[in-house]
This record gives C-alpha cells, structure tokens and sequence, in this order.
C-alpha cells in the first residue's frame, strides 16, 4: 500500500485496486496497531478511496442498459436501466 502517495492520485485508480487497497485500510485500522497520526492519515486516504469508488460505480450504473425483448423473447434492442 502506498499511503504516501497523494490522495488525488486515487483518481487514476481503478476501481478492483481502490477497492483492495481500501479493505487493507480497514484490516490496518481494525487491528489497532497503527499510532495516531498514522490512523488519521491513513483513515484520510480511505475516504478518499471510498469516494473514488462511489463515483466510478455511479458511472458504471449510468452506463448499464437493459436489454428489451420483443414478444416472442428475441433482443430487439436495448434502454437505459432507469427507463430514461
């Protein structure tokens, strides 16, 4: 994990690495073996993280489409997934 690196560096991430560094995050705070300052930093950086992840799952969602079936069940095309 690199907590040295800038937090709005996290925007280049994707969302399988924000992810995983997130949940190494969690163990290290979880464990309760970090000092003060360090938890602070690191818990900073997780939010960051968190947000990065919100907004990239936001997208993917505005991106998903349902697939529309005519009557006898073949594709006939597709819409959004809110019916927009």
């Amino acid at each position: 994990m690199s907590e040295s690196t800038p937090l709005a560096e996290v925007s280049g991430y994707t969302f399988e690495k924000a992810v995983a560094e997130l949940e190494s995050i969690v163990q290290r705070l979880e464990r309760g073996d970090v000092a003060l300052d360090e938890s602070i930093a690191i818990y900073e950086r997780g939010e960051a993280l968190k947000k990065h992840c919100e907004t990239l799952l936001n997208a993917a969602e505005n991106r998903i489409e349902k697939i529309r079936l005519d009557r006898a069940g073949k594709p006939q095309g597709v819409e959004a997934l809110d019916g927009e």
